[in-house]
């Protein structure tokens, strides 16, 4: 426990010394985009060979190295203490919270392209900065939300099947199906397992293709993802929320502002609140907002136990 500690403790220590060697108008300085590329495609092939050889690098100079012992009290406790996984583009400081890419949440409000003015940062512009690690201008954003939006159509088909995940109305498609009650949970679920039917990955494995490059259709089947949640999403929730009719998508707006309309919720401040919650939910696989979320709630439980008295 001791090698943590210190490893944690030099961890932060090197962050604040470089946030306060860079820092520029009250944001830690990054990169920030020209507006001459709005492809993100072209700005990650441009990246990515790069990336690659630098971790052949860290793996075949310290591929050796070890970082620790682990013990069985760490493996039961949910792999407490371990360093399990190489994770860049957010980290979990103890006492500051979450950072994307370096930026902490108001860091990110202040410096991302936004929708409104001084208002809440668009969830395009934080998956381009964890993605490329430098902040976007709003034309790349604008550029982003457009090929989003491009990818957000989902076929008539899905919507059947839908429909008979939830026990409300009848089939769209005008056949006798067999409706079962599920949650909704497992409803967006089984929409998003439908989708595999379109994976790009799939089709370019089937095929074959270097290692090199498997990162070309995974990018492909992670936006058409993204956009295709909300649709499906929404879909879920009007079904089982609503009256079961599905709101198509606003042309006009962007990705956060669609999924609140798709919903029925068109309020600009709903609007503006949905942009800032997909914002800080974005790098959600890392585990890094589950637990800022929970340093959060043990915070304020104990911030009001203490004013109780």
């Amino acid at each position: 426990m001791a090698f943590f500690r210190g490893l944690t403790a030099v961890s932060r220590l090197r962050s604040r010394l470089t946030q306060e060697a860079t820092t520029l108008g009250g944001v830690r300085w990054l990169q920030m985009q020209s507006t001459s590329d709005l492809d993100l495609r072209s700005q990650l092939q441009e990246m990515i060979p790069e990336q690659q050889d630098r971790l052949k690098k860290l793996k075949s100079e310290h591929g050796k190295v070890q970082l620790g012992n682990i013990n069985v009290d760490m493996v039961l406790g949910g792999m407490r203490g371990m360093i399990g996984m190489l994770w860049e583009t957010s980290l979990l400081d103890p006492e500051e919270g979450i950072r994307f890419r370096g930026l902490s949440i108001p860091e990110c409000q202040k410096v991302l392209p936004t929708a409104v003015k001084d208002g809440e940062p668009l969830p395009e512009g934080l998956l381009w900065l964890l993605l490329t690690g430098k902040v976007p201008t709003k034309e790349q954003v604008d550029a982003l939300s457009k090929d989003l939006l491009s990818r957000s159509k989902i076929p008539g088909t899905l919507l059947c099947l839908l429909a008979t995940c939830v026990i409300v109305g009848s089939c769209l498609c005008g056949d006798r199906c067999s409706p079962f009650i599920s949650t909704s949970y497992d409803t967006v679920t089984t929409g998003v397992m439908a989708l595999q039917v379109d994976s790009e990955f799939q089709k370019a494995y089937e095929k074959g293709m270097p290692k090199s490059k498997f990162w070309e259709p995974t990018y492909e089947d992670c936006l058409n993802m993204i956009a295709r949640l909300p649709p499906v999403a929404s879909y879920v929730y009007r079904r089982v929320f609503k009256d079961g009719k599905r709101i198509a998508t606003d042309n006009a707006l962007d990705y956060a502002a669609n999924f609140s309309h798709m919903l029925g919720f068109d309020d600009p401040k709903m609007l503006e609140l949905m942009r800032l919650y997909v914002t800080i939910h974005a790098d959600h696989e890392g585990g890094n907002v589950s637990a800022h979320t929970g340093h959060l709630v043990i915070f304020i439980f104990f911030v009001k136990i203490l004013f109780s008295y």
